[in-house]
């Protein structure tokens, strides 16, 4: 009775095996178009800074990631090129007792991002829109709290558009 459970383990895990045996742990991006350049994103808001900020988290988040290696501007088979086209706060709590002065913020962040296959010079993707957002609090210093809010909302910007890229539906 005690071979019985031995066969229909080994049975389960040949069959297991069998079953991943096509299975490619590499990713959706052909072996070719695996090294990224990220230009310095424009920014087109009055929010200081918002462009290189969201560059640099880009880059960290291709490094992060790493099915893609990142390479200076002009040297990556893919390129990623975007622009800050929004960047609105507004306040979401309000104090009375000092005149209803707000105290929480909904920060908001809107990018247009382009993947160009610098190899064959291709558009994949033509000015997508992300939009990220995080509430901050003041705690009486707006502009402190809109810099930390900046970094945590151009990081989930950096995590979509990587996304993104990695999954991009490349031909091969």
């Amino acid at each position: 009775m005690k071979i019985l459970p031995k066969i229909l383990f080994v049975s389960l895990v040949t069959a297991a095996v069998a079953g991943c045996a096509s299975y490619r742990w590499s990713g959706a991006v052909p072996d070719d178009l695996r090294t990224v350049a990220v230009p310095v994103f424009e920014n087109r808001t009055m929010s200081a800074e918002l462009g290189p900020v969201a560059t640099q988290f880009i880059r960290r988040e291709f490094e992060r990631e790493g099915t893609m290696k990142l390479k200076r501007t002009g040297d990556g088979a893919i390129e990623v090129q975007g622009a800050i086209v929004k960047a609105d706060r507004h306040g979401v709590t309000f104090e009375r007792a000092y005149g209803m002065r707000a105290s929480e913020y909904r920060y908001e962040v809107v990018a247009e991002v382009s993947i160009i296959n610098k190899k064959t010079g291709e558009v994949l993707q033509d000015n997508r829109k992300y939009t990220a957002e995080t509430t901050f609090f003041t705690q009486g210093d707006l502009l402190m709290g809109q810099r930390n809010a900046a970094e945590r909302v151009t990081a989930d910007l950096a995590r979509q558009i990587v996304d993104d890229v990695v999954s991009f539906p490349y031909s091969k």
